[in-house]
């Protein structure tokens, strides 16, 4: 199965990942990164905008599809049910923050990113998932430290 020269799926997926963080950006408008590491916040970022644009649009991918059907259903379903989670889990976090769940809710979206390259065949959206994975994870850690409590 290919898609074409975008992903309608793909582009599914990253908006519903952002209306949460939307949401939560509206209803905190005077919250801030504490991570004082400029090449981290850097790495993240970097990370973050990449895996959002590769998510549908297929740069350097000769074909952008799966390799049978079984993989494209484990692409749905295991985005699925990651997307799932994190909604929960962001849900959980809105009405009682924790570096627990902050810490859940930077691995997951790496997830994502992660089993979709995987399932895709799109290893420039691997590295970018890892590079947003380290970045992300470092920076949630950072912020939870500077609040007081640890993300584990």
């Amino acid at each position: 199965m290919e898609f074409g020269t975008i992903s309608f799926f793909g582009a599914v997926i990253v908006v519903l990942m952002l209306i949460p963080n939307v949401v939560y950006a509206v209803k905190n408008k005077g919250s801030q990164n504490l991570c004082t590491n400029r090449v981290m916040n850097l790495i993240e970022q970097v990370g973050r905008y990449a895996c959002i644009v590769l998510m549908w649009l297929p740069l350097l991918v000769r074909k952008f599809g799966f390799a049978s059907v079984f993989e494209f259903l484990l692409y749905l379903f295991g985005n699925g049910i990651l997307l799932a989670a994190y909604w929960i889990v962001f849900a959980v976090y809105m009405k009682k923050k924790s570096p627990g769940l902050a810490f859940v809710l930077a691995v997951l979206p790496a997830g994502i990113f992660l089993l979709s390259g995987i399932l895709l065949r799109h290893w420039l959206l691997v590295g970018f998932a890892i590079l947003f994975a380290v970045g992300h994870i470092y920076v949630t850690k950072a912020n939870a430290e500077q609040t007081g409590g640890t993300p584990a």
